[in-house]
């Protein structure tokens, strides 16, 4: 491990003198557990089974905090390996859904049908593995759509993600100096294909993805791609893809849905052939719709359009805007 170097990048990071410490001793402690179990000298070569080994060892010692994790997560972004990357902050993107399902869900139909839908099923620590968690959302799911169908669309469509509205400041200042909506959507989308282009000239990872040229004219060639196409009072919008140069680049049908998915609930019951309900898919839909809700201020009707869950070759989203817009 290289400590001098990894302490001089999180400095960089403008990371707080007193995390230095613990995040380097975290990974040391990495270190010695790939050591112990005979992979000497492949820290910085980690897979994604190395690292989820490790996450088991933390959850086992009550040590698997958000902290310990970001320190992972920033060790392998020191070292570029993507993989390695890729698999901590799976632990990390969306860990609070089906906590925030377990509470909504108690709120809107009662502690007694809250505690039918999740049965015997256990919150997943932080640090729990994508697929363990496809298996637990699979059943909760299916319970709670078979119990009350336009309950379950309406709690997930009021979304399972913890966004926090200082987040689209950015957006809501983009939006006030635009001046109307196609304005809006004209300044977003050249802002993002900016984003991407920086990216893809410094070599550097936009989240988790590698940005190619492939990639940037995907984005082009399809403007509901993450900024949006308004038809009437309607914004259409669709994801890019979780890996785009995966997907881009896979010919099976499967792969290409499995790489194209953001969810880290469900992405992995698509390879493993487990089914879960595309309803899910109305937290997404509660995803696309902040952005318009918080710089319309007001609430908004959204819905799901297409889904990769329903065999669709991407997700994509229905947001309804208020008829008094421009």
């Amino acid at each position: 491990m290289d400590k001098p170097g990894f302490r001089t990048y999180l400095s960089e990071k403008n990371l707080p003198e007193e995390h230095l410490d613990p995040f380097v001793a975290l990974v040391e402690r990495f270190e010695k557990h790939l050591a112990d179990a005979g992979r000497v000298g492949t820290l910085d070569n980690a897979t994604p089974e190395d690292v989820n080994g490790f996450s088991a060892a933390l959850i086992a010692a009550a040590d698997n905090t958000w902290d310990n994790y970001i320190a992972l997560l920033r060790y392998a972004a020191f070292v570029r390996n993507r993989p390695f990357f890729v698999a901590v902050m799976e632990y990390l993107d969306g860990a609070e859904a089906l906590g925030n399902l377990h509470q909504k869900v108690g709120e809107s139909l009662g502690e007694s049908v809250r505690d039918e839908v999740f049965d015997g099923i256990d919150l997943p620590p932080l640090g729990t593995p994508n697929t363990v968690k496809a298996r637990l959302t699979q059943p909760v799911i299916e319970r709670l759509e078979t119990s009350d169908p336009a309950a379950c669309a309406s709690i997930l469509s009021s979304g399972l993600r913890n966004l926090e509205d200082a987040w689209y400041e950015d957006a809501k200042t983009m939006f006030a100096e635009a001046g109307s909506i196609d304005a809006f959507l004209k300044a977003r989308r050249t802002k993002f294909l900016a984003e991407l282009e920086k990216h893809k000239e410094a070599g550097t990872w936009w989240f988790v993805q590698v940005i190619t040229d492939d990639v940037i004219d995907y984005v082009r060639r399809h403007p509901e791609v993450s900024t949006g196409v308004r038809v009437g009072n309607v914004i259409y919008e669709a994801k890019i893809p979780y890996m785009a140069m995966e997907h881009l680049s896979e010919t099976d049908e499967r792969m290409k849905r499995y790489y194209y998915c953001h969810c880290p609930w469900v992405r992995e019951s698509i390879l493993a052939g487990t089914r879960i309900s595309p309803t899910f898919c109305n937290c997404s839909s509660a995803f696309h719709k902040k952005t318009w809700e918080l710089v319309l201020g007001r609430p908004l009707r959204a819905e799901v359009v297409e889904t990769v869950l329903r065999g669709d070759p991407w997700c994509r989203f229905a947001i309804h805007l208020p008829e008094d817009v421009v």
